[in-house]
């Protein structure tokens, strides 16, 4: 599920409809998975193209965006760009690997610059319904991803209600610092070199390899 929302899409010269911005973005995210240089920090960087975190920001806050100042609301967006891309690129990769998952893509419903994209990710026996909402600024404007509903889970409604929690116990400034510390730490995990999992890399986890198997010579 997680890999669905870090697809990379390679936009056209001219906005693209809803359904083929998903299309492309799947079969980009595999090229970079399958690659021998897959990495987060690359999957991060391409997410700008399809995501719109500055309206995943916007909405996630909810009512309590209209009383942050320009400042708070930039500082904050550009907090949740660094949150989610650091992220959900980290996960892409791990659930990545295995090349296991298959979507297969339903209708898309275009209301005014809103939209929906249906789809469904099969995982061996396994079927996860996926919903993606789009949104776009004017008709001339690339759709762009803001939500994703898995088993009617929403990310932006799970942000919010984790978002209102924190701003009742903190406020803002609370909020803000929560977001940037686990930002922080991800962007740590993601600094080093990203390997292809393998048998010898899950014995190596933490250093400690089973007894018996010798790690490869090089």
């Amino acid at each position: 599920m997680i890999t669905t929302l870090v697809l990379s899409v390679a936009l056209a010269a001219g906005p693209s409809t809803p359904l083929a911005v998903v299309k492309s973005a799947d079969a980009e995210v595999q090229k970079v998975l399958q690659s021998a240089d897959a990495t987060t920090q690359k999957l991060a960087a391409r997410a700008d193209d399809f995501v719109d975190f500055g309206e995943l920001a916007r909405r996630a806050m909810g009512t309590e965006w209209a009383k942050l100042n320009k400042k708070q609301q930039d500082d904050f967006t550009a907090t949740m760009k660094g949150l989610l891309r650091a992220s959900y690129a980290q996960k892409a990769v791990n659930e990545g690997r295995g090349g296991t998952a298959k979507v297969e893509y339903g209708d898309e419903k275009i209301d005014g610059n809103e939209a929906v994209v249906n789809t469904r990710v099969i995982i061996k026996q396994d079927t996860f319904p996926v919903i993606y909402k789009l949104y776009r600024p004017d008709a001339k404007a690339q759709w762009r991803v803001y939500d994703v509903i898995t088993d009617e889970v929403s990310l932006v409604t799970t942000y919010n209600d984790q978002f209102r929690a924190v701003l009742g116990k903190k406020g803002f400034d609370g909020l803000l610092k929560s977001l940037k510390d686990k930002q922080e730490s991800l962007e740590k995990q993601n600094s080093a070199p990203v390997e292809k999992k393998d048998a010898t890399t899950a014995e190596k986890k933490d250093g400690v390899e089973k007894k018996g198997r010798a790690a490869p010579k090089k």
